[in-house]
């Protein structure tokens, strides 16, 4: 069944919802990384490689990856990302799930995050990346984490690298 709900009901009643994940990679092909901040809904205060969110009632994936990429980053000139693959995210212990869309967008323009979504930001290298995800140091979105592992698959066994 298909139907309509406020955002809050639909995380407290874990209803399945579409979502995009929008990995944006600077000129020199480094990855931008943030975390959210503390008043975030889902996952506050946690790491992500990814930005995005929610796809609005009669809205596409497409319109909302630029809508979330523009918002999230500050950028309202970016150009439209492009689309890569779908999967259904689901949480451990499936409380949670949500038909996802990952895309890639260059941003070679300075970006100047929301604050009410990013409480630190920084562009990483592939490496730089790697290391923060073996490290244990940093917490990190579980979906975010789940995309990511799908795309080192979907890119092959060089993984995401520079573009």
């Amino acid at each position: 069944m298909v139907g309509q709900a406020p955002r809050g009901e639909v995380y407290a009643r874990g209803l399945r919802h579409r979502c995009v994940f929008v990995l944006a990679r600077d000129g020199e092909g480094r990855y931008f990384v943030h975390r959210r901040t503390p008043v975030k809904l889902v996952f506050p205060s946690l790491y992500d490689m990814f930005v995005g969110g929610v796809v609005g009632a009669g809205e596409s994936y497409d319109e909302a990856a630029l809508r979330e990429a523009r918002e999230e980053l500050g950028v309202p000139g970016l150009p439209s990302p492009v689309p890569l693959f779908k999967f259904l995210y689901e949480s451990p212990g499936g409380a949670q799930s949500w038909w996802s869309y990952v895309y890639e967008v260059r941003c070679e323009q300075p970006v100047s995050p929301q604050p009410e979504e990013v409480a630190w930001h920084a562009f990483l290298t592939a490496a730089e990346l790697e290391h923060r995800l073996a490290d244990g140091t940093w917490q990190w979105v579980p979906d975010g984490l789940a995309a990511w592992e799908r795309l080192r698959a979907f890119e092959g066994p060089r993984g995401p690298g520079p573009a």
